[in-house]
């Protein structure tokens, strides 16, 4: 569910705190100085830090400080005695995730805790989506000679064919853009209508059947002896994955 590192130096919080959290189905390890915390976060890194800033020899600020330019982007939340605003705004500007003042109820903790992990898992799947988009658009832009097959230039909507530009129909661009960037995969009927027609439930499976007509008499135009869109009986269609 999540590895927590609790760092406070207060035994009676360190113990408040980890019932509460391994209760909600965390794991909790704890320790009670700055040089400690480092210490195993450069050994077995947890997934959050819930850091003191009162600590004995290197204070929580400092090993902030440390963290954050050693390149580790664990979450952070940091505690505090004084509800003072310089506390608050170092703790950010340093790179705290979020903070909570001392005295403090293990529930709110537990919720903020949630919250950071929440926010944090979004901004992973976002950037995993923006890398997968831009790895897309990375392949489909990159030049092509006549004999590598399929390039599309997707933002203007074109197509050639072993360098020779298909002249397509919108569904038809469509139809063959999608299966191009599933290679090999196969698609019933039913499957190409939702993916490449969208809402349109009005629309009979056959017109896939006239579309993939289409497209194969056009690629058949440049390539007579190619094999592209290949019927897999009883199923449906796939594109070729050597095209």
């Amino acid at each position: 569910m999540g590895h927590i590192l609790v760092v406070d130096d207060e035994p009676a919080i360190v113990t408040v705190v980890r019932e509460r959290l391994e209760r909600e189905g965390f794991a909790v390890r704890a320790v009670a100085s700055g040089e400690e915390a480092l210490a195993h976060m450069d050994a077995d890194p947890a997934d959050l830090v819930v850091l003191d800033v009162m600590l004995p020899g290197i204070d929580g600020f400092e090993v902030l400080r440390c963290l954050r330019g050693a390149g580790c982007t664990a979450p952070v939340i940091v505690l505090t005695a004084r509800d003072e605003d310089v506390d608050k705004i170092v703790g950010l500007e340093l790179g705290a995730d979020d903070y909570l003042v001392k005295p403090f109820n293990p529930r709110e903790l537990s919720a903020r805790i949630r919250a950071v992990l929440r926010r944090q898992a979004e901004v992973k799947a976002l950037e995993t989506k923006v890398a997968q988009v831009q790895a897309l658009a990375a392949m489909e832009s990159r030049p092509t000679k006549p004999e590598e097959g399929l390039h599309f230039d997707h933002p203007r909507r074109q197509a050639w064919f072993r360098g020779q530009p298909l002249e397509l129909r919108p569904r038809e661009y469509d139809l063959l853009h999608f299966l191009a960037r599933h290679r090999g995969q196969v698609f019933t009927r039913e499957a190409l209508l939702s993916h490449v027609w969208g809402h349109e439930s009005y629309i009979d499976e056959r017109t896939v059947d006239v579309h993939v007509r289409r497209l194969r008499s056009k690629l058949a135009a440049i390539a007579p002896d190619a094999q592209v869109i290949l019927t897999e009986w009883g199923v449906g269609y796939r594109l070729a994955e050597d095209v």
